[in-house]
């Protein structure tokens, strides 16, 4: 089956969420688990996880993933921040695990001019903390590529090996590849022999076991520039040559890819990019 679908809102709540994405006809979906711009919110309740349980058991989507709160820093300079991102990726992986959601995904964070070095050992430190203190979870720590803007790590497949080389519990790590993010960052995705390179690089310095999930994102930014501006499949500068390469990879076929282009309410301009997306593969 191909796992393909979108960013979906849960308004009205995590089961209305898995009503949306079965009416668009999604196999997979990710959602916010709370408030993205909030540190924290109230408790899921008892009934709210049955009927997303229920919902889910009943539907067609075979995958889901969690997006953490964009305020997450893991190697934020400030001791109240750091403190503040730690438990409040505590309070996420708890979510994920009270909803059966495998992978909560979150960008490594941002060093702050303190250095690469200094950010990555902080991220590495902040996860083993959050891992010890959730013992026997089985949702993943996911860490996305980043387009590098500003001081934020996780744009090159090193910087990600280093954080994962220095995480103790190196089972509960999975990672996600951004298309926009990746390209930004200056990884060429779009020429044959380019995206070819960037997939065997990215399986000898990370490794394609670690990859779990694909945001299938163009950007309206050119590549190496090093900006994160997502735009629908095919309208941005990785164009519609660039997702051929990913939907005919034999290599990718079984990975989750799930869009997080520009979106309304009734999330129609997702059901386009995925007919974008379909239309690539090859017969």
């Amino acid at each position: 089956m191909l796992l393909l679908g979108a960013h979906t809102s849960t308004q009205g709540g995590p089961a209305a969420a898995v009503r949306l994405a079965e009416k668009l006809g999604f196999t997979a979906m990710q959602i916010f688990t709370k408030n993205n711009n909030r540190w924290f919110q109230r408790p899921l309740s008892d009934s709210e996880i049955s009927e997303y349980l229920g919902e889910l058991s009943r539907s067609n989507i075979r995958f889901v993933l969690s997006h953490a709160a964009y305020l997450i820093n893991l190697c934020a300079v400030g001791k109240e921040v750091l403190e503040k991102s730690r438990e409040a990726l505590i309070d996420e992986l708890f979510r994920c695990e009270q909803l059966n959601i495998p992978h909560c995904n979150f960008h490594p964070g941002s060093h702050g001019g303190n250095g690469e070095d200094y950010g990555i050992n902080l991220i590495a430190e902040s996860l083993n903390i959050i891992h010890d203190k959730t013992p026997g979870f089985k949702v993943k720590s996911m860490l996305e590529l980043t387009a590098g803007q500003g001081t934020s790590l996780g744009h090159t497949f090193e910087q990600i090996r280093s954080i994962i080389d220095r995480v103790e519990d190196k089972s509960r790590i999975s990672v996600c590849i951004d298309t926009a993010h990746i390209w930004a960052a200056g990884y060429d995705i779009k020429s044959e022999k380019g995206f070819r390179q960037t997939i065997k690089n990215f399986d000898a310095i990370v490794g394609l076991d670690k990859l779990k999930c694909i945001h299938m994102n163009d950007s309206k930014k050119d590549i190496g520039t090093r900006v994160d501006r997502h735009d629908h499949i095919g309208k941005g500068f990785i164009g519609v040559e660039g997702f051929r390469n990913i939907m005919n990879s034999s290599k990718l076929k079984m990975i989750p890819k799930v869009l997080e282009t520009p979106k309304g309410k009734e999330q129609l301009e997702d059901l386009e990019n995925i007919k974008v997306l379909k239309r690539l593969i090859k017969k």
